[in-house]
């Protein structure tokens, strides 16, 4: 894909450009737009110049969309020459033109698109007629074609100007989309109904301190912190990876306490700001401007090997801590060897890759809904009876009890109703059973899915 072109390649590729707007001209009538990467060099074809130029497809379908004007003809090319879009449009002319001059001005990136709009007579619209201005240069600001009609910046400046527009774009950009289905991932948990023990649209479950408005003001605090963490993992993707986890252990921390500032001290996140902050730090770690990492088993394995050290370092330390100043985790995990949320990311996440997501995505195969499945994902988490909220409330006997109650369910109905579902959770809160470790892996769950079927 990335191979140099020569001119006579490009005035060639021109002149086929020109000859099929003159044929859509005819066909269609104007206005048409076409829109081309406004690339320097012999390269004019990449897996990044492609990822910006379906960028600005979208942008552009979704303005036309906004602003009722009619598409009658979307072509897409891409060649060694270059992307190119044809797209007749039913509308007036100055109107398809402000959108597209808005398009070039409302991101750095805009500043590599050049979305022509031609007349039905083939003439060109100026960007002067929609109150565009001058397009600055990339290399250094200046207003106008000053710079490329004198060539002041070589070939070699104009390319790592245009890498830099197009890798930072994509750095913010994909951030922003990772912390957005974060906060996605943990609304749809606290809304999926009925889940046994736990807060959902139905009931508050088996907690007395928190309800769905706790919850949801807990998750607008913590917005924030999730496109940290995805920064984190890109700015530290060339460190050892112990550094990545230390870094996201500090930002995790002043989120906890953004999250007990939201909900009056009730502790609603602290396993997600643990297990989806990490998740987002290894997305970030995997991430290329080309393309972000959406290969979830690439992205579970970063989480163990950014976590493993120390989380087992956590548990040697237990050893040296005083009995009456252990945690509830710290003394399951004394007394009976179970590690909780920290070992399950340690080790990958193998509740998440191995249970809840392939029956999340079985069910949504078989035509149940995105709460349903939900729903469903979770019983397989609870059947493991690992989960140390569980044991916490119920005692070792209490869980197992729990978990094999989950298991006879979804061996009588591999795929339950969600009455069945339903009854599980009035049982849980009579014996006031929580499994929250397990909602934390449905959240991580929900994040997965979506980020990986995400700019398909």
């Amino acid at each position: 894909m990335e191979r140099e072109v020569t001119l006579r390649e490009v005035l060639e590729a021109r002149e086929r450009r020109v000859a099929r707007q003159h044929e859509l001209l005819e066909q269609y009538g104007g206005p048409m737009i076409s829109f081309t990467m406004n690339i320097a060099g012999p390269v004019k074809d990449s897996p990044l110049i492609r990822r910006a130029f379906n960028a600005g497809c979208r942008q552009l379908k979704a303005a036309l969309e906004d602003g009722l004007l009619p598409v009658r003809c979307w072509e897409e090319e891409r060649s060694a020459t270059g992307c190119q879009l044809y797209c007749a449009v039913e509308g007036g002319p100055l109107a398809v033109k402000r959108i597209c001059a808005g398009i070039e001005d409302d991101t750095t990136l805009g500043r590599l698109f050049d979305m022509d709009v031609l007349n039905g007579d083939g003439t060109k619209l100026d960007r002067g007629q929609v109150g565009g201005g001058d397009r600055n240069c990339i290399v250094c600001g200046a207003p106008g074609r000053g710079c490329a009609s004198r060539r002041l910046h070589t070939v070699t400046e104009l390319q790592s100007a245009t890498r830099r527009i197009l890798t930072e774009y994509f750095e913010e950009a994909d951030a922003d989309a990772a912390a957005a289905l974060a906060t996605r991932a943990l609304t749809d948990e606290v809304n999926t109904t009925p889940k046994p023990g736990l807060v959902d649209r139905a009931n508050s479950g088996s907690h007395r301190d928190m309800d769905l408005a706790t919850f949801r003001a807990s998750i607008a605090a913590l917005a924030p912190y999730w496109k940290r963490c995805v920064q984190i993992g890109q700015e530290t993707a060339d460190q050892p990876q112990a550094e990545t986890f230390a870094l996201l252990r500090g930002a995790g921390l002043e989120a906890e306490d953004a999250m007990l500032a939201a909900t009056g001290g009730v502790n609603t996140h602290k396993g997600a700001i643990f297990t989806l902050g990490t998740v987002c730090g290894a997305v970030g770690c995997l991430w290329r401007p080309e393309e972000p990492c959406r290969d979830v088993k690439r992205i579970l394995e970063e989480c163990a090997a950014m976590t493993k050290t120390a989380v087992e370092a956590d548990w040697a330390a237990v050893e040296t801590i005083p009995g009456e100043k252990l945690t509830v985790g710290q003394r399951l995990y004394r007394d009976h060897g179970l590690r909780g949320i920290r070992g399950e990311v340690a080790d990958g996440l193998p509740g998440v890759a191995e249970l809840a997501l392939p029956a999340f995505e079985a069910a949504l195969a078989a035509g149940r809904s995105r709460n349903d499945a939900g729903a469903i994902a979770l019983l397989p988490l609870i059947a493991r009876g690992t989960d140390t909220n569980m044991i916490a409330r119920g005692g070792l006997d209490g869980a197992r009890q729990a978990a094999k109650e989950a298991r006879a369910l979804l061996e009588r109905e591999p795929m339950p109703s969600m009455a069945e579902i339903a009854r599980l959770d009035n049982d849980f809160i009579a014996r006031n059973l929580s499994p929250g470790g397990c909602a934390d892996l449905l959240a991580v769950t929900y994040f997965l899915h979506d980020w990986a079927e995400s700019e398909r």
